[in-house]
């Protein structure tokens, strides 16, 4: 494959078989072999173009966008691509080496330092994204948890992938953040492949899907108030995970030589759940989307004190 710039290269077609790994018959698409790292690049890919096609963005806008840490490295790659300049509003949960990334991609970072008073950091960056606005018009902001593009290109790349490499396919796993890849994976199979059963696998404390609120400290899954783009009428079970049980998924992927994201951690886990209850003679092809790769997260999920300090003794955390 030749591309001329590094938002040409969105397709992934890499796929890990977990039966001798983990002894589950379970198939993770790999999505973080891209220039972005992150599954993010196809939702601000489509994206940018929706304005380009719109006319918002013109040679002076500045792109701007909350982001808890994929998006914003997707977006900061298109820009220095397109030669846009961007501004990524984040908060203190997005790990560092995420925030040094953006910033070498030449985007400016902004961190809210100061949640909403009910304890929302996502609340604190739409209103900060809003004041830059307002102050300066040539921001453009493209809102990823209303943007219908951001579902789109799922629709119309993600799902469509999986489906040609599985014709066979019974269930796909998809995590919850904002919603977009979970939408438009479900939306695409509802409407060519009704029998594949959609299952969303969400963190325990995030009130997407009904959930209870409560406190999380994994980013690019979950939420603390309800995404517009998420339908629960495209889902046919959901599976919460509790974040402990996340980084110990993580760390046995890890020591098997799969370093990958704690969204990752979070979907694998969720799938071996229901699989072991629907699926004891593992007899379904079951698929679920691995968003990145794990490197962004060392000092994080795979940092022994920060996963103490955030969830006590290691015999809650840490790989069997």
């Amino acid at each position: 494959m030749i591309v001329s710039g590094a938002h040409e290269l969105l397709d992934s077609d890499v796929y890990v078989d977990l039966r001798d790994t983990l002894g589950t018959n379970l198939l993770v698409k790999c999505e973080g072999f891209n220039f972005a790292g992150s599954v993010k690049l196809k939702a601000a890919n489509w994206m940018v173009d929706a304005a380009l096609q719109d006319g918002l963005l013109h040679p002076d806008s500045v792109l701007v966008e909350s982001s808890s840490g994929n998006l914003g490295v997707a977006l900061a790659v298109i820009a220095a691509a397109r030669r846009l300049a961007f501004v990524c509003v984040t908060d203190p949960k997005c790990n560092p080496a995420t925030v040094r990334l953006i910033e070498a991609l030449g985007a400016t970072v902004v961190v809210v330092d100061e949640a909403t008073p009910d304890g929302s950091y996502l609340d604190a960056r739409k209103r900060r994204v809003r004041e830059l606005c307002a102050a300066d018009p040539n921001h453009v902001w493209l809102n990823q948890y209303e943007n219908p593009a951001n579902w789109m290109a799922h629709r119309d790349t993600t799902a469509p992938q999986i489906d040609k490499r599985f014709p066979d396919l019974d269930v796909l796993f998809v995590g919850v953040g904002t919603g977009g890849t979970l939408t438009g994976c479900a939306r695409y199979f509802r409407d060519r492949r009704p029998r594949v059963r959609i299952v969303a696998v969400d963190s325990t404390g995030s009130v997407n899907l009904g959930g209870a609120p409560g406190p999380r400290h994994i980013p690019g899954i979950g939420a603390s108030v309800p995404m517009p783009l998420v339908d629960a009428r495209l889902v046919d079970a959901v599976v919460r995970v509790r974040e402990e049980e996340a980084l110990r998924t993580c760390r046995l992927l890890a020591s098997r030589g799969l370093v990958l994201g704690g969204s990752t951690g979070t979907v694998v886990s969720g799938a071996r759940q229901w699989l072991a209850e629907h699926d004891p003679d593992q007899a379904l092809r079951a698929v679920c989307v691995s968003p990145d790769l794990g490197e962004r997260y060392l000092d994080t999920v795979y940092d022994d004190a920060w996963a103490t300090h955030h969830f006590g003794s290691a015999d809650a955390w840490a790989a069997g």
